[in-house]
């Protein structure tokens, strides 16, 4: 019928110049059930009446202006600036999701994969907190694990902004820093020490050493009341350049970032897993970790729990809660992890 009306109008020597604009109608129209029912009306009213001689040239244009306003509209929604219904007001699109879109938790209301219980946590990326902290100058932290969860290390993220630093942790303390992304500059020495994206930095305790940055940096700190009764030393490197260990009959690789000697009291691990390779070993022992998930994804299973994971997320881990882990997905997994080590069990 639309079209009838449409051909009607074509025969009139003054619709010449509309042609067009009619037509982009009409076209558009047909993408929606929306336009195409409210562009088919107007353009049947404009047939109708123009060829009946019912309204004048200029009334057309206002009414074809209305027509392409509410088409812009609605085009304006099929981009996402507004919600789209679809037919009859409802959006049924995702049934027929692409599979291999995935799922889109980023904001499902009261949805998070965290997850907290007595020998373990899960703190996925939605669930952290930044605020700023004593001893952090322009920076805001996020503070993953805390003794106040049990644990017997501080594990935090730091979000340095242009100008900012930080003060010496405090006394008996020890500080770990892996600078993640941005640049950072070690006051040590009488000597500033540049360190760039996956550098680090340990600072023993009672260290007046201070750190900051010129254009922001953003770092992961581990934090641990010293208490192995030695003398550990400040130290600096990169995660490429530390030698890669044996970890027969696994087939992760490994790079522990300070020494192994009884002078220190935890290490820190990078480990890497290709997709597919898994923990051989399921581990249950008295050791703490705190763990960032850098690269990849995976399954972490904790005590009886299974949870999908993924770069960004945070663990905790408790003494004996079993543990293990296995890389999926395309891309390889890599992980930060602290450990508490060299200290005897039955003295803490």
């Amino acid at each position: 019928e639309t079209l009838q009306r449409y051909s009607t109008l074509l025969k009139c020597k003054e619709f010449e110049t509309l042609h067009w604009p009619c037509l982009g109608i009409f076209v558009l129209s047909r993408l929606t059930c929306k336009v195409k029912v409210f562009g088919r009306r107007i353009l049947a009213f404009l047939a109708s009446n123009y060829s009946a001689n019912m309204i004048t040239h200029s009334y057309l244009w206002i009414g074809l202006a209305i027509a392409q306003f509410t088409i812009v509209v609605h085009c304006a929604e099929l981009c996402g600036l507004t919600p789209t219904p679809s037919c009859g007001g409802h959006d049924y699109s995702a049934v027929f999701r692409p599979a291999d879109h995935g799922i889109n938790f980023e904001n499902l209301p009261g949805y998070t994969r965290s997850a907290h219980y007595a020998d373990h946590a899960l703190i996925a990326v939605e669930s952290r907190v930044f605020a700023g902290q004593r001893g952090w100058k322009f920076a805001t932290t996020a503070h993953l694990v805390s003794p106040a969860r049990g644990a017997n290390f501080a594990m935090y993220l730091v979000d340095m902004s242009d100008g900012s630093s930080a003060e010496p942790a405090k006394p008996g303390v020890e500080r770990f820093v892996l600078v993640l992304q941005g640049e950072i500059a070690v006051q040590h020495g009488g000597k500033d020490i540049q360190l760039g994206a996956n550098s680090y930095v340990y600072f023993p305790p009672n260290s007046t050493d201070t750190l900051s940055s010129e254009d922001g940096a953003g770092l992961l700190v581990y934090e641990r009341v010293y208490a192995a009764g030695g003398v550990p030393v400040f130290s600096r490197g990169d995660v490429e350049e530390s030698p890669l260990l044996p970890t027969a009959p696994e087939v992760f690789k490994l790079r522990k970032l300070l020494p192994q000697t009884a002078n220190y009291d935890f290490n820190v691990h990078i480990m890497d897993f290709q997709p597919g390779e898994y923990l051989w070993v399921k581990e249950v022992h008295y050791n703490q970790h705190g763990l960032l998930l850098l690269e990849g994804k995976g399954i972490y299973r904790l005590g009886d729990k299974w949870y999908p994971v993924q770069a960004g997320d945070a663990i905790w881990m408790a003494p004996y809660v079993p543990q293990w882990y296995a890389a999926l997905g395309t891309s390889p997994t890599r992980y930060v992890i602290y450990k508490d080590t060299t200290v005897d069990p039955l003295l803490g």
